[in-house]
C-alpha cells in the first residue's frame, strides 16, 4: 500500500521568493520562452511585499520545499466589477499529477469567492493540452473569441513617445 502524498498550500512569504523565481523560470522554459524572464527577487519582494502589493501569492510545499505557486492580482471589469487574474499556476515537473495544481487553484478560487470577486480569469496556451484538460475538468469557460494584445519594451516606449 502506498503512502499518502502530503503537501501544504499556504500564502507565500519573502523567504519563498528564490523558489518562486525558479518556478517562474521553469514555466518560461516549458512555455518555450526561456530568455523572457527578466524579473529579479528584488522586484518580486518590492512588488509583492512592499507598501502596495501588486500581487497575491500562494505556494505548495512538500517537506518544507516550495514546489508550486499560484500568483494572481486584482483587476477590474467595467461589466462585472472586481475580478481576480491568475497570472501563473506552476508546479515543478516531478510533482505534477499529484493534486498540487488543483489544490493551488482551489485556494485561489476560494479566496476569490470569499472576497466577492465577480470572476476569476487566466490564460492558457492553446498547445498546453494538459492544462486545457485540467481547466475543462473544472467546467471553466475557455474563450476563443478574445485576442490578447500587448505592447512591451521598445514597442511600448516608441508608442508612448509619440
Amino acid at each position: 500500500m502506498s503512502e499518502a502524498f502530503e503537501f501544504q498550500i499556504r500564502r507565500g512569504k519573502i523567504t519563498d521568493l528564490q523558489a518562486v523565481l525558479d518556478l517562474i523560470r521553469e514555466l518560461a522554459i516549458y512555455e518555450k520562452c526561456p530568455n523572457e524572464v527578466t524579473l529579479t527577487i528584488e522586484q518580486l519582494e518590492q512588488d509583492g511585499f512592499g507598501n502596495a502589493p501588486a500581487y497575491l501569492l500562494w505556494v505548495a510545499e512538500v517537506a518544507e520545499e516550495v514546489v508550486g505557486l499560484a500568483l494572481c492580482y486584482p483587476k477590474y471589469s467595467t461589466w462585472k466589477g472586481r475580478c481576480l487574474y491568475l497570472e501563473d499556476l506552476v508546479v515543478k515537473e516531478e510533482f505534477r499529477g499529484k493534486g498540487l495544481g488543483g489544490a493551488l487553484f482551489k485556494e485561489v478560487a476560494t479566496f476569490s469567492a470569499n472576497v466577492g470577486m465577480a470572476r476569476l480569469e487566466w490564460q492558457v496556451l492553446d498547445w498546453n493540452e494538459p492544462a486545457i484538460r485540467f481547466y475543462e475538468s473544472l467546467h471553466a469557460h475557455l474563450d476563443s473569441e478574445w485576442v490578447n494584445c500587448r505592447l512591451t519594451g521598445e514597442s511600448l516606449t516608441r508608442y508612448a513617445s509619440i
